[in-house]
C-alpha cells in the first residue's frame, strides 16, 4: 500500500509504504541481506545519516531513501531529507516495515540505496596499499577500511575469500571511508602484485623484523590475513619481509584491525618525517 504522508515541519508530500509486501520493500529487504543481490544489481544499502552525508559529501548519486516514522522526528534526519528530496526519491515506512529493511539489529532511521562501482581491469597500485586475504568478519574489514583512509592509504585490494567490501555492515563499519579508497575485490595477488614497485610486508613471528626498525618510507603493499587463520600460504609466498608488532610479555597476538591500525600510523609516522 502507497499514500501520500504530511509532516507539519516538512513541507513536500512524501510517499509513504506500509506493507511489507510492496515489491519495493521486498527489493530493499533483498538488497540488505543478500550479497548475490547486490552483486545481481550492482546496489548496495547506506545506513544511517553519517554514511547518507558522507556519500553527498563526495557526490554520490542516491536514487531512492527511505525513513522511519520514529527517525524523521529527528532533527538531523528531517534536515537531510529536505536536501534529498529535490535529487532522490523518498519515502516514509512505519518503523515495523523499516526495521524488516535494515541491514542492523539497531535501525539508524534512515537508508538510501546507491550504485556499487563498476568494476574495472584490476591495476597494480603505485603508491602503498593494503591487502586483505580472507577476512571474513565485516566489522574488522570495515575498520581496517576506516583506518587505512585516515592514515593515506587509498588502495585496497580484497582476495576472493573476504567478506563484500560494499556490504551494508562493513560500510557501516568504514563510517564512510568507502567513498575515499578505490577498493578492488577478488584480484589475482600474484598478478597485480608482480610488478609492486615498493616492499611487501606481512605481519608475523617466525624470521619477523620490529616494526620500528623497518624502513616504511617507500611504498609498501601490507598483507594481513583472516581472523584465525591468518594469509593463505600462496599469499604469504609474496612477502619480502615478516614484520612484528612488539607487544608486552604474555600477550598473544593482536586482533587483525588493531594490528593494522598500528602497521598503516608507523608508516604515516616515518613519512612523515620525509621532507
Amino acid at each position: 500500500m502507497m499514500h501520500a504522508c504530511f509532516f507539519p515541519i516538512f513541507i513536500a508530500l512524501m510517499k509513504t509504504i506500509s506493507s511489507r509486501q510492496n515489491p519495493l520493500i521486498k527489493d530493499l529487504h533483498l538488497l540488505a541481506t543478500s550479497a548475490q543481490e547486490r552483486r545481481k544489481q550492482a546496489k548496495t544499502v547506506l545506513d544511517g545519516v553519517h554514511l547518507v552525508q558522507a556519500a553527498l559529501e563526495q557526490g554520490v548519486p542516491i536514487g531512492l531513501v527511505c525513513v522511519s516514522e520514529h527517525g524523521y522526528q529527528s532533527a538531523e534526519i528531517s534536515a537531510l531529507i529536505a536536501v534529498l528530496e529535490p535529487r532522490s526519491s523518498c519515502y516514509c515506512l512505519p518503523d515495523t516495515v523499516f526495521s524488516h529493511i535494515s541491514p542492523t539489529d539497531t535501525p539508524a532511521g534512515i537508508l538510501a540505496v546507491i550504485n556499487m562501482p563498476l568494476e574495472t581491469i584490476a591495476k597494480t597500485p603505485i603508491a602503498s596499499c593494503v591487502v586483505l586475504d580472507g577476512v571474513q568478519d565485516v566489522g574488522n574489514l570495515g575498520t581496517i577500511l576506516r583506518t587505512a583512509a585516515a592514515s593515506g592509504i587509498e588502495d585496497i585490494l580484497l582476495t576472493a575469500g573476504c567478506a563484500q567490501a560494499w556490504s551494508p555492515r562493513v560500510l557501516r563499519a568504514a563510517m564512510g571511508a568507502h567513498f575515499r579508497l578505490r577498493i578492488q575485490e577478488k584480484v589475482n595477488l600474484p598478478q597485480l602484485l608482480a610488478d609492486f614497485s615498493g616492499v611487501i610486508l606481512a605481519t608475523g613471528v617466525k624470521d619477523a623484523k620490529a616494526i620500528y626498525d623497518v624502513d616504511l618510507t617507500q611504498p609498501v603493499a601490507w598483507l594481513f590475513g583472516s581472523e584465525g587463520a591468518g594469509i593463505s600460504a600462496e599469499t604469504a609466498a609474496l612477502a619480502q619481509q615478516i614484520v612484528m608488532i612488539p607487544m608486552a610479555g604474555g600477550t598473544e597476538s593482536l586482533n587483525v584491525a588493531a594490528a593494522a591500525a598500528v602497521c598503516l600510523f608507523e608508516e604515516r609516522r616515518q613519512k612523515s618525517f620525509l621532507p
